[in-house]
């Protein structure tokens, strides 16, 4: 049996709260955890991600917060020894040291904003194109930034469970 399935089996048959501890290493709402864990068993991979990118995208705005306050700002090294820490490190590793003095500024600004961090999912992208995007959408009415949240936090989470069920994306 792969990797990913046999992952993927040991998450299904996992106590509630086993299921429910590792889905918030993915997205830290506990609504989204208690949604995809009350789900399983999931036949592969593929409903699994269906099912937690449903999950995110029908967050009330206070669960997507909470999900929010899990995430380092953009620029910033995440502290901490646990999988969501070493994540997000790998996550922003194209990030430069002079670039993050800017993202820092950039933060503010969002935050003073919006009401809450700037959340972007960073793989894959260079510290200059992360700034980028993070100034472009400051130009974003409040709704449509919302929107634009949602979608960020669902890519990540589905990275991150991907990175669960030991897949490499």
């Amino acid at each position: 049996m792969p990797e990913t399935l046999t992952a993927l089996a040991r998450f299904d048959a996992a106590p509630d709260a086993e299921a429910r501890r590792l889905l918030l290493t993915c997205c830290a709402s506990r609504a989204f955890a208690a949604a995809v864990a009350a789900g399983r068993p999931y036949e592969d991979p593929e409903r699994l991600l269906e099912a937690a990118g449903a999950a995110v995208r029908g967050l009330d705005w206070p669960d997507v917060l909470e999900a929010l306050a899990a995430h380092p700002r953009i620029g910033e090294r995440p502290e901490g020894a646990g999988r969501e820490a070493a994540w997000s490190r790998q996550e922003q590793a194209g990030v430069e040291e002079g670039t993050r003095r800017e993202l820092a500024e950039g933060n503010r600004a969002y935050e003073d904003r919006f009401g809450h961090v700037y959340l972007v999912c960073a793989a894959g992208l260079s510290g200059a194109e992360l700034l980028a995007r993070l100034r472009g959408r400051l130009g974003n009415d409040p709704e449509d930034e919302r929107a634009v949240v949602r979608g960020e936090l669902a890519k990540i989470t589905r990275l991150r469970i991907r990175k669960l069920l030991g897949e490499t994306p």
